[in-house]
């Protein structure tokens, strides 16, 4: 069974720990982060100066065997009545047995009856098909928004998709 918990200053240790690749990292992170490898320090420093902001929520996901994910909501803009999911990781060995579709859930269940927003939206690039499909297996739509992205010496095109109560 898989649950959720706020995020906790030394889960950093553990999400450093899950970016094994510069490809997997900048799917993650968009490089937001900065360069891959990404320290422990850095995910806290991005995580911890934002935690008393009222509008940003981030989440650990957790089974039995200890933290199997991550991820953050948080109000994209001004419109009170949207979260969006970031950073959205799990850790390589819990991976196809659906914890990604149970923590997106999850968050889902935060956002609609907890906090009472009326949309979530998120992005996903476009060569991270496995993210998309499972987006997209718990009611998540594109909207018609893409972005392009300087990565990896390439242009990755971000989706955005979104999923309303």
């Amino acid at each position: 069974m898989l649950g959720i918990r706020p995020y906790r200053k030394n889960d950093s240790i553990q999400i450093a720990c899950w970016c094994r690749d510069s490809i997997s990292f900048y799917k993650w992170s968009e490089g937001r982060l900065g360069d891959f490898p990404v320290s422990p320090e850095r995910i806290e420093q991005a995580v911890s100066g934002r935690i008393d902001n009222e509008k940003y929520f981030p989440f650990t996901a957790f089974d039995e065997t200890g933290a199997v994910g991550f991820f953050t909501l948080r109000q994209p803009g001004v419109n009170a009545e949207e979260l969006s999911f970031g950073y959205v990781i799990l850790r390589p060995e819990s991976r196809g047995k659906g914890y990604g579709k149970q923590m997106l859930k999850l968050g889902i269940k935060f956002a609609f009856e907890l906090y009472g927003i009326t949309k979530v939206s998120l992005e996903v690039f476009d060569n991270n098909p496995d993210a998309y499909y499972c987006y997209k297996s718990v009611g998540f739509r594109e909207n018609g928004n893409i972005t392009s992205y300087d990565l990896c010496g390439e242009k990755w095109k971000s989706i955005e998709m979104e999923i309303t109560r």
